[in-house]
This record gives C-alpha cells, structure tokens and sequence, in this order.
C-alpha cells in the first residue's frame, strides 16, 4: 500500500509546473541542461522535484542552504535518472554541504597489519551505510559549469549512489538481467586492469587513475567520463561507452558541448 501511494505522490509532483525562477538557475549554473533535447529537460525537471520532496539538505560549516545550492546539485543527480526506470537513489536520505573542501579525521591502512591516524582533505563521499552523501559546494558549481572538463563531483557522488542500490559497493549497479550482467562483468574487468596497469606505469589516460582504487571506484570515474567526455570516451573505449550507454538509455555524445570545447570554443 506505501509503494503505491508513493509512487501516486511522485506522479503528481513530476507532473507539477517547475517554477520559472527554478528553471532559470538550472539554466544559468548547469550548463548540459539547455543542451539537453526538450523531452529530456520534462523528464530531467519532473525528477528533480521528486528528488527534493525526498531528501534533505543540511548546510556544513556555517553555509547557509539556497534554491540556488539545491537546484544545483539537483539537476546534476538527476541526470544519472533519464529514460530508466528508477527509486530516486533509495539508500540517500540527506545531503550535507559543505562551502568548500573539508578536512575529515581517519585511519588509514598502510600495509599488513600497519594503519596510521590523520587529516585529509575532501571535496565529497559517500558510503554505502551512511545514508547521507557529502558535497563541497564551490566543487559542485564547477562541474555544473564546466561540462566537458571531464571531472564532476556530483556525478561521481550519485554514481556510488546508483551502485549502492543491489545493497553492495562493488562497482556494479543494479542490472536488468543475467545477461547484462555477464556484459558488464567482462568489459568492466578488462577496462579496470587496463587503468590499473596504466596507473601502476605512469601512461597517461583518459580516466582519472583514481579509478584504479577499487571497482566501485572505477565505475564513478567512467560515469564521470562518460557525461563529461563522451566523444573521447567512445572512440578510446568504445566497450566501456557501450556498457554504459545500455545501462544509462543515454547517448551524451549527442548534446556534449566537449566537441566544441576541444575546437577552441565555449562550453556556455
């Protein structure tokens, strides 16, 4: 009974008129939107005002929480959502935000047996037993604005998100069927050897080698590339955009401002 007046409330707040002072923030500070095809943009706006009926935002250290700041981070996430059937990133509860990058006490595993104590900076995190992702809010409004420089915390964040939702953070969403799961397996276990290997030998590469981490890890950074540089990403790897493609239903290439900013122009 829960799930079905849910999703009737989520209907509604889909079909909901966005505000035109929402719309025009979006559209200022996110710059793919306005890329986007116009059934894309009713989709990405009907998310987002589910997104933000359902979870809460808390500002850190003093920052004070504005449509601007929602709307932001918002639109962002949601792009991970289009043309898939989705529960709105079902293991988040809250986001915290922070005004700039942030310093975090832990201990951190040296070798066998060997941990040490200490201070390290972050820009953001997640984990799968949090409930609750971390933003540094000046890093969000660069990736927002910048679309093709490869990089963009929020994406990367709400990627964990997504891989979170079979209850696991191994680098694997939630997949349609055994036989996608095969598909993923085999391209994301060569794709992941080959930036480990590339990391280990200093060859430069298209994936951040923080990929190299760990699987989990591996699939945020090709999500990232995979909105952000996608031409790159499938003439280079054309296996990984492939398995990517399938599980997001989306095609970047098709509204990437990345072919322009690599001729010399404007990513606006």
């Amino acid at each position: 009974m829960f799930g079905i007046w849910r999703e009737r409330k989520r209907k509604q707040l889909r079909a909901q008129p966005v505000p035109a002072s929402w719309r025009a923030i979006i559209s200022r500070n996110v710059k793919f939107f306005d890329r986007l095809p116009p059934n894309d943009q009713r989709e990405l706006l009907g998310h987002l005002q589910v997104f933000l009926a359902e979870k809460r935002f808390e500002g850190c250290d003093g920052l004070q929480l504005t449509d601007e700041i929602r709307l932001t981070i918002a639109a962002q996430a949601c792009l991970l959502l289009l043309h898939r059937r989705t529960d709105y990133f079902p293991r988040l509860l809250t986001i915290l935000v922070y005004p700039s990058g942030y310093i975090v006490h832990e201990n951190r595993h040296i070798q066998d047996g060997v941990w040490t104590e200490g201070r390290t900076g972050r820009l953001g995190e997640t984990h799968r037993q949090m409930g609750s992702l971390v933003l540094a809010w000046d890093a969000a409004r660069e990736g927002a604005d910048d679309p093709a420089d490869g990089k963009n915390l929020v994406i990367h964040e709400f990627a964990h998100q997504l891989d979170f939702e079979d209850y696991a953070a191994d680098g694997v969403p939630a997949l349609a069927s055994r036989e996608d799961e095969r598909s993923w397996a085999m391209v994301m276990r060569t794709e992941f050897s080959l930036l480990r290997s590339a990391d280990e030998t200093g060859i430069p590469t298209l994936l951040d080698t923080y990929g190299a981490t760990n699987p989990a890890e591996f699939f945020a950074v090709a999500t990232e590339a995979f909105f952000e540089r996608p031409h790159a990403l499938r003439r280079l790897h054309p296996k990984l955009y492939g398995e990517l493609q399938h599980f997001f239903r989306q095609d970047p290439a098709l509204y990437s401002s990345e072919e322009l900013v690599a001729a010399g122009g404007k990513s606006a």
